[in-house]
């Protein structure tokens, strides 16, 4: 049983989350604030998987991740309710895993804890016992292992949310076939979760940006403007 902290000085939260997360199977500890969440876990009390609030009193999430991030390595999530991308940025450059804005479905949330903890568990498992589907793979100057969640682009790693990879990995799967928003929608979140295009468009475009990073002359991903998406080998 994965435990998950959960750290939000919103009790509704707390409450609905945790019963949620519990009836998945997991052990929720929950915490009103960053300094309530340190003083546990500083006192080798750690998870599997925290998932932090970025506003609190006390210690706020950007603080309780620079503290967590000296003695662990554990999977984090952001909970922003900022429309601003200033602290998703800083979060994911600090060392956070993933981001969701609230308000959010529950859904999706259990959906990112299961795969970054799917991420995890990738590092012992022999190459040999991999499902074909998790094979590494190459297109190019790309490289994708999906069972530890790593990219590299000429080299040069590159840091993905959940979702920036898993959008990345269904284009670069079949190079030249478009795909569209439609049905990297479906790819990225559940049934149980609306998303508009314009949701979609905003992780292609934050992808094509920590591309750019590494390679300021990416243009693997190409618009097809009213239509979609498709990977096309550099």
């Amino acid at each position: 049983m994965a435990v998950i902290a959960l750290v939000d000085d919103d009790q509704n939260i707390l409450t609905s989350v945790s019963m949620t997360l519990e009836a998945e199977g997991f052990e929720v500890r929950k915490y009103h604030d960053g300094l309530e969440a340190w003083t546990d876990m500083s006192n080798d009390n750690l998870p599997d998987l925290a998932v932090f609030d970025i506003k609190m009193p006390r210690m706020d999430g950007m603080d309780l991740l620079t503290k967590v991030r000296q003695i662990s390595q554990m999977p984090v999530i952001f909970l922003t309710s900022k429309d601003d991308e200033i602290d998703e940025v800083l979060g994911l450059r600090m060392g956070a895993d993933d981001y969701i804005k609230k308000p959010f479905s529950q859904r999706l949330l259990v959906e990112r804890i299961k795969a970054l903890l799917r991420r995890g568990a990738a590092d012992e498992k022999p190459i040999e016992e991999r499902e074909p589907e998790d094979a590494p793979i190459q297109r190019g100057s790309l490289v994708m292992d999906p069972m530890r969640h790593s990219v590299t682009w000429k080299g040069e790693p590159v840091s993905l949310t959940v979702t920036e990879f898993l959008l990345l990995h269904s284009l670069a799967v079949r190079p030249g076939f478009v795909k569209s928003r439609d049905q990297l929608m479906d790819l990225a979140y559940s049934d149980q979760v609306y998303v508009d295009d314009r949701t979609i468009d905003s992780h292609i475009k934050r992808l094509r940006k920590k591309m750019r990073n590494a390679d300021n002359e990416f243009g693997a991903i190409e618009t097809l403007y009213g239509i979609g998406y498709r990977y096309t080998e550099e």
